[in-house]
C-alpha cells in the first residue's frame, strides 16, 4: 500500500508563502492591480458554431493549444521590435493567456521555467504531464482540470528514434533527415465519475518535415488501440507547434489531400541528411545547426528551412518516398482540423480577412484556406504553424461547437510578443468539441 505523502519543511514553507501572497493581495488592492496590468492582453472573442450539439449527450471539451515561447530561446536578433522578451515582463501575460480560455485541457509547447509555471497551474485547478526531449532545455505539456479528467496512461515519442521500415540498418530503418530532440506527448484522460469515456490528447512540436507528423499519428492510434477495450473509443486530440503552413505537404499528407506538383517539388528539396545524423559531412561554411533553437519558425531567415551541412539523401539512407509518406498517413487515418472546419461554417468569414486563404490562394476542393490567418507573428516570420486536429474514434464524429476568434494582424502592431497584446510569438488557438456518446 502506498504511503501517505507527507509534506516536507519545504513544501510547508512553500504553501506559507502563497498564503501570505493571497493575503497581501486581498489587503492590498494596489499590488494585485499591479499584477492585473503586467498580466494585461489583448481580448479573445469567441464565435457559436453548433451551441446545440453541447446540449446532446456524450463528451463536451475546451482544448487550447499554444507555444509559449520558451525564456531560454529568447534572442533580441530574433525578436527586434518586441516591447517584452525579459522573463519577468512576459510571465504574468502567459498564466493569463492560459487561464483565460478557461479550457478543460491545455496543450502547450516550449515550456520551462517549470518552477514559475506549475504552482499558477495548480492554483487554477490543474494537473499536468510534461515531456522533454533528451538534454532539452523546454518541454511539451498537457494540463487538465483535476474535477474532470485524470490521466490513466501516457507516452512520450522520441521522433530521432522511432523506425518507418522494417528492412535495412538501423539508420535505414529510421529514416531520418535531421536529428532533432522532439518528442510528442500523448495521454489518456479518463472522464471523473465515468468508467468508459475519456479523451486521447497528444501534443508536440515538430521538425517542419512531414515524416514526424507520420510518425505522430501513427502513434496516437497505436497508443489509442493498444489501451483497454473501453480507451478505444475515445476520439483523440492531436494539437501542438507542427512548424509548416496550409499549404504544406506535410499539411496535405495529414488532411489527406492529394500532393500538389510544387508540394512534391519541396519535398524532393528536402530530402537530405543532415551532419547530425552523418558526422562525416564537412561543414559549407555556413554557422552550424543548433537543434536547441527552435524559436525562429518558419518564414523569412528561418534557420530550420535553410538546410546548411547536409548531403543528397541515398537509398540506403531510407528517407521516406512521397509514396511511402502517403501510406503511413493513410493507415493511420483522416484527421479533422478544428479551425479548419469550423470557419468553414461562420458567414462572411472568406472576406474577413481572418482566414489563411485570405492571403494565401488554396483551391476549393483542399482543406487549409479556413485555418486561422496567422498562428505565429513576428518581425520576420509571419506564419499559420499551429492546429487543433481531432482523430475520430469509430462512429463518434466530432463536432466543432465553438472557437475562439483569431485576431486580425492589425492586432499584433511591430510584432509578438507585446505588452498588452500577447507574451509569446504565437497566438493561442481554443475550440469547444464535442463528441456523441460512445
Amino acid at each position: 500500500m502506498p504511503r501517505a505523502y507527507q509534506p516536507t519543511p519545504e513544501d510547508i514553507a512553500k504553501a506559507e508563502q502563497r498564503r501570505l501572497k493571497r493575503e497581501q493581495a486581498k489587503n492590498n488592492p494596489a499590488s494585485a492591480q499591479v499584477d492585473d496590468e503586467r498580466g494585461r492582453i489583448l481580448p479573445r472573442e469567441w464565435v457559436d458554431l453548433a451551441p446545440d450539439s453541447a446540449s446532446t449527450a456524450g463528451q463536451t471539451l475546451r482544448v487550447m493549444t499554444w507555444n509559449v515561447l520558451a525564456q531560454s530561446l529568447v534572442r533580441r536578433e530574433l525578436f527586434p521590435t518586441s516591447d517584452c522578451l525579459k522573463a519577468h515582463q512576459r510571465e504574468h501575460m502567459l498564466y493569463r493567456e492560459i487561464t483565460s480560455h478557461q479550457a478543460d485541457i491545455c496543450c502547450l509547447q516550449e515550456v520551462d521555467r517549470t518552477e514559475k509555471l506549475f504552482p499558477e497551474l495548480e492554483k487554477a485547478g490543474y494537473a499536468w504531464v510534461y515531456a522533454a526531449g533528451p538534454r532539452k532545455k523546454h518541454g511539451c505539456l498537457v494540463a487538465f482540470r483535476k474535477d474532470k479528467y485524470e490521466c490513466v496512461r501516457q507516452r512520450v515519442v522520441t521522433y530521432d528514434d522511432q523506425e518507418v521500415r522494417e528492412e535495412g540498418e538501423e539508420n535505414a530503418r529510421r529514416g531520418s533527415s535531421f536529428r532533432t530532440k522532439n518528442i510528442g506527448s500523448i495521454v489518456a484522460l479518463r472522464r471523473v465519475g465515468t468508467e468508459d469515456d475519456g479523451v486521447i490528447v497528444a501534443t508536440t512540436h515538430l521538425f517542419w518535415h512531414p515524416a514526424q507528423a507520420a510518425i505522430l499519428l501513427r502513434e496516437v492510434a497505436k497508443f489509442r488501440d493498444e489501451g483497454p477495450e473501453p480507451q478505444r473509443r475515445w476520439p483523440s486530440i492531436i494539437a501542438g507547434d507542427f512548424n509548416f503552413g496550409p499549404d504544406d505537404p506535410a499539411y496535405a499528407l495529414l488532411m489527406g489531400d492529394a500532393l500538389l506538383p510544387e508540394q512534391k517539388q519541396r519535398l524532393d528539396s528536402s530530402y537530405v541528411v543532415h551532419a547530425t545524423l552523418d558526422p562525416s559531412i564537412v561543414a559549407d561554411g555556413a554557422p552550424p545547426a543548433e537543434e536547441e533553437e527552435e524559436g525562429a519558425e518558419a518564414g523569412e531567415n528561418d534557420p530550420d528551412r535553410i538546410i546548411v551541412n547536409a548531403r543528397a539523401a541515398q537509398p540506403s539512407d531510407g528517407l521516406l518516398t512521397d509514396t511511402e509518406l502517403e501510406d503511413l498517413f493513410r493507415r493511420s487515418g483522416r484527421v479533422t482540423s478544428a479551425y479548419d472546419a469550423g470557419q468553414r461554417l461562420v458567414p462572411g468569414i472568406s472576406e474577413s480577412g481572418l482566414t489563411f486563404g485570405s492571403r494565401v490562394s488554396v483551391p476549393q476542393d483542399r482543406r487549409g484556406a479556413f485555418e486561422p490567418v496567422y498562428t505565429s507573428y513576428t518581425h520576420y516570420w509571419k506564419a499559420v504553424l499551429d492546429y487543433i486536429f481531432v482523430l475520430d474514434a469509430p462512429e463518434r464524429n466530432v463536432s466543432i461547437v465553438r472557437l475562439a476568434k483569431p485576431h486580425s494582424k492589425e492586432a499584433f502592431g511591430e510584432g509578438l510578443p507585446r505588452k498588452g497584446v500577447c507574451g509569446s510569438d504565437h497566438i493561442s488557438l481554443a475550440a469547444d468539441l464535442h463528441w456523441p456518446a460512445p
